[in-house]
């Protein structure tokens, strides 16, 4: 599965391979409620602004925390924003897990 979250763009007219089942979700909530129910999807395609108080940042913060409570690497993503600073703070906390569960995995 591939979980899209963006308020605006529509899947469809980004991903060229669709081999996957993809699930678009707009929202935090969403993006959440996705998670807790199914788990990890294979890859996450985020967006920074998502036209509401919580962001794509938010999101990629909560991923992290399920990741660290499940002990699980985090899945493949890609960031589509526009939003510069934003697609970094995301690109930065899901590495920034990614490097731990890696360091923490060798060390057992």
């Amino acid at each position: 599965k591939l979980l899209w979250l963006d308020d605006y763009r529509n899947p469809n007219d980004y991903i060229e391979n669709n081999n996957y089942i993809i699930v678009w979700v707009k929202n935090y909530n969403e993006f959440c409620a996705f998670i807790k129910e199914n788990g990890l999807p294979d890859i996450i395609c985020f967006d920074h602004d998502l036209g509401e108080e919580k962001t794509g940042y938010d999101c990629a913060k909560f991923l992290a925390q399920f990741c660290q409570e499940k002990n699980l690497d985090i899945p493949e993503f890609d960031i589509q924003s526009s939003n510069i600073v934003g697609k970094d703070n995301i690109r930065r906390i899901m590495l920034s897990w990614h490097r731990f569960f890696l360091e923490n995995k060798n060390e057992k």
